[in-house]
């Protein structure tokens, strides 16, 4: 658990860079038995056992650069990819990358601060870090936030599947959490992205974050899960977190292995795409693009 630092103090942007530090190398000490994401697997990663990430005890990034394709008011971003993911989302449109924790290059926070500075002089507006899905990585992620100005606006984009014990070390540290509520319900979670009780852990995570920070909520639109997945997200989110920024999303393509499932063959279509945006307006949801 952390103590001894009020929420004033660690919200503040001076101290971001020294919090974040101390932060780090109490992350780095929970890989001897992490419990980062809510799989809770238990490894030592330090010792070199890996669990359902397959992640070790350093990290690695496959992409860094500046995009253009996320929120518009969130770029020009100065992205960085860190390699790995706990969830095996079938349709993930980075799969090979994302599913493989030794892709790409070794992460050094100090070198990755630096072009993350050469960014915010070029013209980024945010730095932004994702995966895969970081939370894996919270050392090297934390250790980059050490390396940043207290000025920078940071954006922290998950698949909100992290543990508590994750949220612990993140308050604080990042402006936004840009966060993906994929399923609405355990059943599609389980056999599209195999996590179990995925729901739950989901909404958990959303409501610390919205009390912690701004928030924004993706969901991608599938074929066929309007009803099964949408439907019930859009209500959570009316219910429970009226006024959150949601971004819904039709671009689906049938990416990676996403031809092992018969509805997600093809995109999503023009009916399904509308009927998806009339019951956000239905419901109220404040929609962001």
């Amino acid at each position: 658990m952390i103590c001894a630092e009020s929420v004033a103090t660690i919200c503040a942007p001076a101290k971001r860079a020294e919090v974040a530090a101390g932060r780090a190398r109490m992350a780095r000490e929970l890989l001897a038995d992490c419990r980062l994401c809510a799989h809770d697997c238990g490894v030592n990663r330090l010792a070199g056992e890996t669990g359902l990430c397959h992640a070790g005890a350093e990290a690695r990034f496959f992409s860094a650069q500046i995009e253009v394709s996320d929120e518009l008011e969130l770029i020009p971003s100065f992205a960085v990819a860190l390699s790995g993911c706990d969830m095996r989302c079938d349709f993930c449109i980075t799969g090979a990358s994302s599913w493989n924790a030794r892709a790409g290059a070794g992460f050094s926070a100090v070198e990755m601060a630096a072009q993350a500075q050469a960014a915010l002089r070029a013209g980024a507006k945010t730095i932004m870090v994702l995966g895969g899905e970081p939370t894996i990585h919270l050392p090297a992620a934390l250790e980059l936030v050490a390396q940043l100005p207290a000025t920078a606006k940071l954006i922290w984009k998950t698949n909100a599947h992290g543990a508590a014990s994750a949220r612990e070390l993140l308050e604080g540290m990042f402006d936004v959490w840009l966060a993906d509520f994929k399923f609405g319900n355990d059943e599609c979670a389980q056999r599209l992205a195999r996590t179990p009780d995925y729901v739950g852990v989901v909404q958990e995570n959303l409501l610390w974050a919205e009390a912690h920070g701004e928030l924004i909520v993706r969901h991608l639109l599938m074929p066929g899960h309007v009803d099964c997945c949408w439907r019930p997200v859009a209500h959570w989110l009316a219910e429970n977190l009226p006024g959150v920024k949601v971004n819904l999303r039709s671009g689906f393509w049938p990416a990676w292995h996403a031809a092992r499932h018969r509805e997600l063959a093809g995109t999503v279509p023009a009916a399904e795409s509308a009927r998806a945006f009339e019951l956000a307006q239905e419901l109220g949801l404040n929609l962001s693009s």
